[in-house]
Order: structure tokens, then C-alpha cells, then sequence
């Protein structure tokens, strides 16, 4: 195998694969980059054995080949290059690499031992733009549980009807859901996707309208793109009927502008002690205040004004959560509904429908007394 190829295409290349590539394996070929010189392309391929990823590029192929090279040294070894292109040339299981006066070596493994992609034979096929998946799945993504004592909430629910397709995240303190429209009514159903699988969705996925294809069967979910495939093992279990923690209506609606929240959160968050602490909300006639008080820090008071006139109304909330949230809306304000210190926070799109556009719920915390 021989090529020539930008180092800085190659790099991104690689990239692009690498949060897929185990931290720790006893397999020691999934540490490696399978790397292909096929036609006028480089491929590089990475595996966990869930989550499979296989991206390419196009370069100058002088030789057609395969090796895998050890993906970490690799990718550190090419972001030190300053070399405009880099040479890549295999002989047997040795790798040379040579970027203008540079040259290494690096020893591979066999390609035969390398897993292959899964197949996805039978899968049902729904085209999507990217853009617009790419965005339905950042802003439900991250409200996936990282821990793995409710194994169906480590991944990301994905509801198809005929006509939609909903995204949900939770962790059970926190919910973010999601819809988008379809037309496929041989996929219905219910998927769990990985959580590993949904972020390099995210990060694979482009922000312009060419069609992404999503391919779905009962135990596996793919996605293709131009210069992108990538499959993974879909979570078993019943997910949760997150409808139930979903407020119908609440009693109180108010705008709030995003940005200015958001700095008042990240002031007033630097006044809590760790993530088990809130921040009360106290709403009055045209006020929010936000206030926190911890014994080892300090006390903490700001406001903003609101359009809120009613008699006091207070709710505790997780600082970090709510910033979580408004990080992932893009719109100038959002509304918040709220109906009394028990009952879950509902943050929406002022300007979307509630069948398009997103929701998040956002649990209370209890309300220490001042």
C-alpha cells in the first residue's frame, strides 16, 4: 500500500474515527485504525465492537493496500506534522511514513484480525437532511444518562411513526425531547441508540441539507452520508413512558431572555458547593431573582426582569441542568413554565408548534429554607 494525502485532510480523517477507537480492550486490534488505499480513497475504519465507524477522503493512491496502525500514536504522531502532505507507504506489517524531511516507522497488525462492518441486510432506509438531524439530535443528546443503573436511559430514545420521527433524552432529572418530520411508515417503531453512537452521529453529520440516510432493523441502526457509514448495536430494554413527567399545561408562562439567564446562572452557580445544590427561583411582580447560599462559600442575589405579576412564586432548580439546557436552544428566548415548587419546569421555543421543535422538562429540587 502506498498513498499521498494532505496532512491536514488525513488528520481529520482520523479524527472523525477516533472516539469510536476503546480506551481499554483486551482485543489489542480495536486500538488500531484500519486504514485502506482503495481507487482514488483512503478509508480509516474504527470499532468498539458497538459502535463501528468507517470515514474517507480522497488522496493520491499510488499502491492499493490495507494495514492497521495503532490508532492514538498515529493520530498524535500526524498533529505534530507541520509537512503540507505526508507519504504513507506498507510493506508487509511495517508502515513508513514521510512527511517532508521526517521519517518514521510504525508497526501494524494484521488486517485479518481487524472485525469487519456488521451487515445490514433487510434494514428499512429513511433519508433525512442532515442539518436538521444533526441539529434534533444535539439538542436531546445530551440529557442521556451517563450512569448505567437504568440501562435503557444510557441511550437515546427514537420513536418513528409515519409521519415523525421523536428524539428523547433523559436521566431522570432532566428531559429533552425532540421532533422532526418523515415519511416511512416501514420503520415504526421504537429505537434506543447508544449514546457513543448518537455524539458521533452529531459529530459526523454536516450542517447543510444533502440527505443523511438512516437504515434500521430490530438489533442495529446505521447512518450513511457522502464520505461517512457508520452501524451500532441498538440498547434492548423498555424505555420508560416519558410522557407521564411531561407537564399538560402550566399554570404560569413566562419569556425569558435567554443569554442574560444564562449569564445569571453561570454568576450564581459559582455561589453552590457541587452539583446536589440549587438555585431558588423566586418570581414576583415583574422579577426574577435568583439566590444561593452555602455555608463554605457565600450567598449569592441577582434579578432580571420578567413578565410575571402574580403573588410569589418559588422553585428550586440545578444550575448546571438549566444551563445545559439553554446551551442547547438557539433562539433568543425561551419560555419557561412553571406551576408551583413540586411540579417539574417546562422550557420550550416561543416560536415553535408543540408537534415541531423542542421541549425540555427539568425536575424541581427542594427548597431550602433562607
Amino acid at each position: 500500500m502506498k498513498f499521498v494525502i494532505s496532512t491536514q485532510e488525513f488528520n481529520n480523517l482520523m479524527n472523525r474515527c477516533f472516539n469510536v477507537v476503546p480506551v481499554k480492550t483486551t482485543l489489542p486490534t480495536l486500538a488500531n485504525f484500519l486504514i485502506e488505499a482503495v481507487g482514488d480513497e483512503i478509508v480509516v475504519t474504527a470499532t468498539d465492537l458497538i459502535v463501528a465507524i468507517r470515514c474517507s477522503a480522497k488522496a493520491k493512491v499510488l499502491e492499493a493496500g490495507s494495514t492497521t496502525l495503532p490508532a492514538k500514536r498515529l493520530l498524535q504522531l500526524t498533529r505534530e506534522l507541520t509537512a503540507v502532505n505526508i507519504e504513507v507507504t506498507t510493506t508487509k506489517d511495517i508502515t513508513d511514513i514521510v512527511a517532508d524531511s521526517s521519517r518514521f516507522k510504525l508497526h501494524g497488525m494484521s488486517t485479518q484480525e481487524f472485525p469487519s462492518m456488521p451487515e445490514m441486510s433487510g434494514a428499512v432506509e429513511i433519508q433525512l437532511p442532515q442539518k436538521e438531524l444533526k441539529e434534533k439530535l444535539f439538542r436531546t443528546t445530551f440529557a442521556v444518562s451517563r450512569e448505567d443503573n437504568r440501562y435503557a436511559l444510557t441511550g437515546l430514545l427514537m420513536q418513528v411513526t409515519s409521519d415523525m420521527i421523536t428524539f428523547v433524552g433523559t436521566d431522570g432529572k432532566r428531559l429533552a425531547r425532540s421532533h422532526m418530520a418523515t415519511s416511512n411508515s416501514e420503520a415504526i417503531g421504537n429505537y434506543i441508540i447508544p449514546l457513543k453512537a448518537a455524539e458521533e452521529m452529531i459529530k459526523n453529520l454536516k450542517d447543510d441539507d444533502k440527505p443523511a440516510t438512516l437504515l434500521l432493523n430490530s438489533d442495529k441502526i446505521a447512518l450513511k452520508t457522502d464520505d461517512t457509514v457508520m452501524v451500532a448495536k441498538l440498547l434492548k430494554g423498555e424505555y420508560p413512558d416519558v410522557t407521564r413527567v411531561i407537564p399538560e399545561k402550566s399554570q404560569v408562562v413566562l419569556t425569558l431572555h435567554r443569554e442574560e439567564l444564562m449569564s445569571l446562572l453561570r454568576q450564581i452557580a459559582l455561589f453552590i458547593a457541587d452539583s446536589m445544590h440549587s438555585v431558588r427561583f423566586s418570581f414576583s411582580q415583574g422579577e426574577l431573582r435568583l439566590n444561593a447560599n452555602t455555608s463554605d462559600i457565600g450567598e449569592g442575589k441577582v434579578s432580571m426582569p420578567v413578565n410575571y405579576h402574580g403573588q410569589l412564586l418559588e422553585i428550586a432548580f440545578n444550575p448546571t441542568f438549566f444551563l445545559d439546557i439553554l446551551r442547547h436552544t438557539n433562539t433568543e428566548t425561551v419560555n419557561l413554565g412553571v406551576t408551583d415548587s413540586y411540579n417539574p419546569g417546562v422550557i420550550t421555543d416561543p416560536e415553535a408548534h408543540q408537534s415541531a421543535g423542542s421541549l425540555f422538562v427539568l425536575m424541581p429540587m427542594r427548597l431550602n429554607e433562607e
